[in-house]
């Protein structure tokens, strides 16, 4: 029925700490030769913080690239050598000041499946404990405590508009 691309070659195009631009020849269907531009990642991590089964820990940030805040769940590019776990607990840390000792793997998916290679695992935290926010000198970050009907109506008016936030949030809708 379908049949896999072959690859015929790969050219690194630029590269930082979180992904890498590539370039691939591959064959396409009629054989022809075809150029492929996609971001290579490591993958990323999202989490959900659960205070109780109505109120849920969010970030708010200025997103440069679509000059909007954004309303997110905390979340970032898996660092080499961590596992999607560490990595997650993490983000919680360093995006909310929030620890755990109960994270639970939820789902993963692709946020973008023809630009990048990407997954994104997405994980439920529970037994939060406060503390302080650890964020990168490019982050400035607030968090903010949103219970489920303020998600809805956030999502509703377009002011939670982030497609990794809302895929997240759909994979815990269907499975509590």
């Amino acid at each position: 029925m379908f049949e896999k691309f072959q690859t015929k070659s790969r050219t690194l195009i630029d590269s930082n700490p979180y992904w890498d631009y590539i370039i691939e020849d591959y064959v396409l269907p009629n054989n022809r030769i075809g150029k492929y531009y996609y971001a290579h990642t490591l993958g990323s991590t999202i989490v959900i913080p659960k205070i109780d089964d109505e109120h849920f820990v969010l970030t708010i940030q200025y997103r440069y690239l679509n000059k909007n805040m954004s309303i997110e769940f905390p979340g970032g590019g898996l660092r080499g050598g961590l596992e999607p776990e560490e990595n997650a607990l993490e983000e919680l840390i360093q995006e909310t000041g929030y620890r755990t000792d109960k994270l639970e793997l939820l789902g993963k998916f692709n946020p973008c499946n023809g630009l990048t290679d990407e997954i994104c695992f997405v994980f439920l935290a529970e037994n939060l404990i406060e503390g302080m926010q650890k964020l990168d000198e490019s982050e400035e970050i607030k968090k903010i405590i949103l219970n489920r009907k303020e998600i809805s109506e956030k999502i509703k008016t377009g002011e939670l508009w982030d497609g990794m936030t809302l895929a997240s949030w759909s994979i815990y809708l269907h499975l509590f």
